[in-house]
């Protein structure tokens, strides 16, 4: 297999998406020059394509250049694509985006971070950390950072940060020296087919891990793991590290508490105690993943003030909780919240910041296996709004489901306020609608009116 040392043209198929743009730049920060295919051009595209990156958006052979030596590809890209075949029938070097991150991993200290929920926010909040702390990690995060505008970071340590993906079980890829899970709740079960097996998918990650690593999760997980996984750490003589909040294990968050729409809380571990940590990031769910973050960054050995220094300086990633408008009369956030578990994070930070104002949310049911799996969860979070807007499903990767529609989450919430509504009819809702506190929901296309919205809102005012 042709080593990347060798390749100087890499090409990426799909090479829009989030991850996929993260590789792409990392590679282009190497000398490379960085070639690639997405279906529509987008703000991140043109982005790449200002910092030196060649994109198309017709798939075209045609369009291909000559001499490329590695072609990446996401696996959101369909079975039919044309230029992923022609690679394949042509016996190029053709490999997943997660098989790239595995390379990275066999040659770099790695920190992973999983979970089905909180790995962005948690990867994002590790590597500021990290390079507050003056350890120039490279890091490639599911989201856009707020402080850096991007979704990588470069650095010149042998340190990298990734996120590890459990959708396609991508995850099995990395070799990790550092290991941090956020949470296991059942999710892409197009894939794994039930519960069991998604852990089971997890179980496999965690054997992936180096000699001597460190596994850093929550302590109610240690439970589900199989015999058979204690058995392999041990084994690898890998430390275990356990974290909750107000819990008796080796890293616990006391004293938390939310002021003029900041949360705080204290940090304690055997390494010490953080007091008075201020986090910009709204919610219970972000302070522990502040927490993991805030432990990966002992394990490296910043100093507690300085930790303290740059939390408070994090401001966050686009999309989760991003808080897009405010004025006296109403505040607008945005999060990319598509599982149950997330809506009621994100719904649930929403109330402790603004409990005595009316939360209308906007909702975008992403996946039809998805709201088929989770209709009763999906309704269940919902009901804690106020109103309720909810929208068709956006079907990703997808082919329709017979009898799955956004109706039947809405048929089983208990909330009275509700509506179904379209792309077409959003905005005039909106624009009839007396707004205290509005939240965009979704992880399909939602966003595109994220500016609609803000401009609305604006004229309003």
């Amino acid at each position: 297999m042709l080593r990347m040392s060798e390749t100087n043209k890499i090409y990426f198929i799909g090479i829009g998406g989030i991850g996929m743009s993260a590789i792409a730049r990392y590679m282009l920060s190497q000398g490379k020059e960085v070639y690639g295919y997405d279906k529509t051009e987008t703000a991140l595209t043109k982005k790449l394509v200002d910092e030196g990156m060649k994109i198309h958006y017709t798939d075209d052979v045609n369009l291909v250049p000559d001499g490329i030596g590695l072609v990446v590809y996401t696996p959101a890209i369909p079975d039919g694509h044309t230029e992923l075949n022609y690679f394949r029938d042509n016996g190029y070097d053709v490999i997943k985006r997660a098989e790239m991150l595995g390379r990275l991993s066999q040659v770099k200290k790695t920190i992973a971070i999983a979970g089905t929920h909180g790995k962005t926010s948690t990867s994002a909040t590790t590597s500021h950390l990290l390079k507050h702390g003056k350890e120039d990690i490279s890091a490639f995060i599911g989201g856009i950072m707020s402080n850096y505008e991007s979704n990588y970071l470069q650095g010149s340590s042998d340190w990298i940060v990734v996120e590890a993906d459990e959708y396609d079980r991508s995850f099995l890829h990395l070799s990790p020296d550092i290991i941090a899970i956020m949470s296991m709740d059942a999710d892409h079960l197009d894939i794994y087919g039930d519960f069991d097996e998604m852990i089971e998918g997890f179980e496999a990650f965690i054997m992936k891990i180096k000699q001597d690593g460190t596994l850093i999760l929550k302590e109610e997980m240690l439970a589900i793991l199989s015999g058979r996984v204690i058995e392999v750490l041990a084994d690898k003589n890998v430390d275990v590290i356990l974290f909750g909040i107000d819990t008796e294990t080796e890293v616990s968050v006391a004293n938390v508490s939310v002021k003029e729409g900041k949360f705080f809380f204290d940090y304690e571990s055997e390494r010490g105690t953080i007091s008075g940590l201020q986090s910009n990031l709204a919610g219970r769910h972000n302070i522990e993943n502040s927490a993991m973050a805030i432990t990966i960054a002992s394990i490296l050995g910043l100093d507690g003030e300085v930790i303290k220094d740059g939390l408070q300086s994090f401001k966050g990633i686009k999309r989760r909780f991003e808080i897009i408008y405010e004025d006296e009369k109403v505040t607008y956030i945005d999060d990319y919240a598509h599982h149950p578990t997330e809506l009621r994070s994100a719904i649930g930070a929403a109330k402790e910041l603004f409990p005595d104002k009316k939360i209308t949310g906007i909702f975008q049911p992403h996946l039809f296996s998805r709201t088929r799996d989770f209709v009763e969860g999906f309704a269940e979070a919902l009901d804690m709004l106020d109103e309720v807007l909810l929208m068709d499903i956006y079907p990703a990767r997808e082919k329709p489901i017979e009898g799955v529609t956004s109706k039947i989450i809405f048929d089983k919430m208990s909330i009275e306020n509700k509506s179904l509504v379209t792309k077409a009819s959003l905005m005039d809702n909106l624009n009839d609608n007396e707004l205290e506190v509005l939240m965009t929901l979704g992880a399909g296309d939602i966003d595109v009116f994220v500016s609609k919205i803000k401009e609305l809102l604006t004229g309003k005012k």
